[in-house]
């Protein structure tokens, strides 16, 4: 049995929370449900619980201040967060697990085997997170690292033309007209670099904006890259491709 407890300013979220838990994960047992921190806080030190459902933003003290309030501890969190796509990247960057509202049963089920599987958090990820995650504090990378079979290759953005899915890989073709196959799906590659100048515009590819030399119009628009190959302008990502440019 895993001992657990949920700390969320919003009543409505723990009671369902709550209710999920009991229908979804028997094996967790609820000792105490908090709306404040400084309840929270009283209640995590009462019943040294295995599990701990932690809301970021909370008025008063957020989740990282209250867990450095504790100092030490040796229970597992699952942050509950309502944060938008781009702040989740965070969270997968740093390991750690989350849960984003509203809850989905599959995913809280997968958390909470997640977390019997690795009872303690690390609190360098932990510190990472909360790194990622304050204002103006990330700063992005000018290199990649792709990774294949044997490790990983290291890539300056700018050297990167376009990329095109493969099934579960994507090709990065070069500048320098070198090709590499990453084991990653496309979607995985939009999700790191359309924050970085890059544009999803076909079910295919992924374009690098600063190498885009012609658009042609029509029916079937296209691209003309840098290294003059072409490459299909889905119609729904026309409108997307003009906003990033303002033209069309």
């Amino acid at each position: 049995m895993l001992t657990a407890i949920i700390i969320d300013d919003e009543p409505d979220n723990v009671k369902l929370l709550a209710l999920q838990l009991k229908k979804y994960c028997p094996e967790v047992l609820l000792l105490a449900t908090c709306t404040d921190s400084a309840g929270g806080l009283t209640a995590i030190k009462e019943h040294d619980p295995d599990l701990l459902f932690l809301d970021i933003e909370m008025p008063g003290m957020n989740g990282f201040e209250l867990l450095e309030q504790l100092g030490n501890f040796s229970f597992q969190v699952i942050f509950v967060t309502a944060y938008d796509q781009f702040a989740v990247k965070a969270f997968k960057f740093s390991a750690l697990d989350y849960l984003l509202k509203p809850i989905d049963a599959h995913e809280l089920k997968a958390a909470v085997a997640k977390a019997t599987a690795n009872p303690k958090i690390n609190k360098q990820q932990l510190q990472l997170l909360q790194k990622e995650l304050s204002p103006g504090a990330k700063v992005l990378p000018q290199k990649i690292a792709l990774p294949y079979q044997n490790g990983v290759v290291f890539t300056d953005l700018g050297n990167i033309l376009y990329c095109e899915a493969r099934d579960n890989y994507t090709m990065f073709y070069l500048a320098d007209g070198k090709q590499h196959l990453a084991a990653k799906t496309l979607l995985s590659v939009q999700e790191i670099l359309e924050e970085r100048n890059f544009l999803r515009v076909h079910r295919q590819y992924l374009v690098n904006l600063d190498h885009i030399h012609k658009y042609v119009k029509g029916e079937n628009a296209y691209l003309v890259m840098q290294n003059q190959v072409n490459i299909p302008v889905a119609r729904n990502q026309k409108e997307r491709l003009a906003e990033r440019f303002g033209w069309l």
